[in-house]
């Protein structure tokens, strides 16, 4: 009798064996909707170098890299290494073979960003010839390869010539220069490019970059100058202007005739409560009206959250009603750039900056201690897969179901140069985050109904990561700064070259 049960046991395991196995194998490109985009990203500025090559004017984080000093808050100097995106991993001049590695994998799309000061040296006046070529030459090469282009305007390198010449971003007068740019791109590329991002991240390099003042242009209450209670306000106000100034003029001029659509990109950290207190939930919500409301409402609604206006009050910038019209659906899709999860905390201490004024304290720790995620090698980033899916879910519900693309998501391990190459290749905690993540965005759109048409991995290629400097490696391919630069494919290459075939 006992023979006879434990052989009836051992099938009953093996048929839950492969129940499981079937029921949760691995996903891939079949599982999502017919059309779903998957494509890696990058920036101009992060991957380029030659910054002084071919007629290029500096950008403020030329400047802001090379300005000597302490990496700390709230200093003006700089980068964790000391180190510059001077060559970065030199994609100016290697972007044939770079294409070749999105092929290769069977990527669908490439996003990259333009160089503002490439196109107008000096921010405005005189095209740059070269850098039109360039451009040209890189969407070229995509198209050749079967690869479609997303292509950002502003990924935070602004011309230095226009801060120097009235504050860049403080000042309304960049709304004309960005809409001149961008009406240059869109005239030089537009015929091939039929996705654009006007900008990205904005709610980052508003609060970095005039809160903190941890990135270019390096401006914060306690910096040489800068007022952390106003200017990222302004800053956020003037770039949602600039950006339906330009959607405007596309749409009317270009949209008709080159068919393409226009988007933004945002970063979203997922907040949940670190507990059930009324408090920490009120707070949790007004965290994320601090950070995605701060763009997506206007976008949307037209206006700045009720809780953003009861708190900043009049610091906090307003619209006219021609400029709210002007903002208020000026998108064709949501660029979402997601990658970790925080608790939310109520707090009533007062410092008169941004982050304070939302009453929020967000940090990767709960009410009893728990630590949200595991964490990967940026300070900031907890690896919380089911964050992608809840996100998705609260922009389908907040803001009516708009078209989303994960435009940003990865993680990123040490620049361990004690380790062999061969060992840093293994990237087997990657390839479970994209995982993990995809699976929970598959979810959301297929469960939830959640109208997500792409993702794209940060990043393509191991790069400059801004204040980290060459510390962190975010890539699918292993970049050796030590050896030409000569690029690696991860583990994770071969398993998105699975996924996607």
């Amino acid at each position: 009798m006992w023979e006879r049960g434990k052989g009836k046991a051992l099938v009953t395991l093996v048929v839950i064996f492969y129940f499981f196995q079937t029921c949760f194998s691995d996903i891939n490109r079949a599982s999502f909707p017919k059309g779903f985009v998957f494509g890696t990203a990058s920036s101009a500025f992060q991957y380029e170098g030659a910054v002084k090559e071919e007629g290029r004017g500096l950008s403020i984080w030329d400047t802001f890299s090379h300005t000597p000093g302490n990496f700390s808050l709230c200093s003006q100097g700089k980068i964790s290494d000391h180190s510059n995106a001077d060559v970065a991993v030199d994609q100016y001049y290697r972007y044939n073979e770079d294409v070749q590695l999105l092929k290769d994998m069977g990527m669908d799309a490439y996003r990259f960003s333009i160089s503002w000061s490439r196109i107008f040296p000096n921010g405005s006046g005189k095209i740059n010839q070269p850098g039109v070529d360039h451009y040209n030459n890189l969407i070229n090469a995509l198209l050749a390869k079967g690869i479609e282009p997303y292509v950002t305007l502003y990924h935070w390198d602004l011309p230095q010539a226009l801060e120097d010449k009235y504050r860049g971003w403080l000042d309304r007068h960049i709304i004309k220069d960005f809409a001149v740019f961008a009406e240059t791109c869109f005239e030089k590329f537009g015929g091939k490019v039929k996705h654009w991002i006007t900008f990205n991240e904005p709610h980052i390099f508003s609060v970095q970059g005039y809160d903190f003042g941890l990135e270019a242009p390096g401006r914060c209450s306690f910096c040489r100058a800068g007022s952390s209670a106003t200017e990222p306000y302004i800053v956020a106000h003037n770039v949602l202007l600039s950006h339906a100034t330009v959607a405007d003029i596309y749409r009317k001029k270009y949209k008709p005739k080159q068919k393409g659509s226009i988007g933004i990109s945002l970063d979203v950290t997922w907040y949940e409560p670190a507990s059930n207190s009324t408090a920490d939930v009120e707070a949790t919500k007004r965290a994320q009206d601090f950070q995605l409301g701060w763009f997506l409402d206007p976008l949307i609604f037209g206006d700045y959250p009720k809780s953003m206006r009861e708190r900043v009050r009049k610091r906090l910038p307003v619209f006219s009603k021609f400029e709210a019209s002007l903002v208020k659906g000026s998108l064709d899709f949501v660029g979402i750039n997601h990658y970790t999860t925080y608790y939310g905390w109520n707090r009533t201490m007062a410092l008169n900056d941004t982050v304070q004024d939302s009453g929020a304290l967000t940090i990767p720790l709960s009410a009893d201690g728990k630590i949200i995620g595991d964490r990967a090698n940026s300070i900031w980033l907890y690896i919380v897969p089911e964050g992608m899916r809840k996100l998705m879910n609260y922009i389908k519900q907040k803001y009516g179901n708009p078209t989303v693309i994960i435009t940003e998501n990865g993680m990123d391990d040490p620049n361990d140069t004690k380790i062999a190459i061969k060992q840093a290749l293994k990237d087997d905690k990657r390839i479970k985050y994209h995982n993990d993540y995809l699976t929970n965005l598959l979810a959301a759109i297929k469960e939830d109904g959640c109208n997500v048409k792409g993702y794209f991995v940060w990043s393509l290629l191991d790069n400059w990561e801004w204040a980290s400097g060459y510390t962190s490696r975010f890539g699918l391919f292993f970049v050796d700064y030590k050896d030409k630069l000569k690029r690696y494919p991860k583990k994770s290459v071969q398993w998105f070259t699975n996924f996607l075939t």
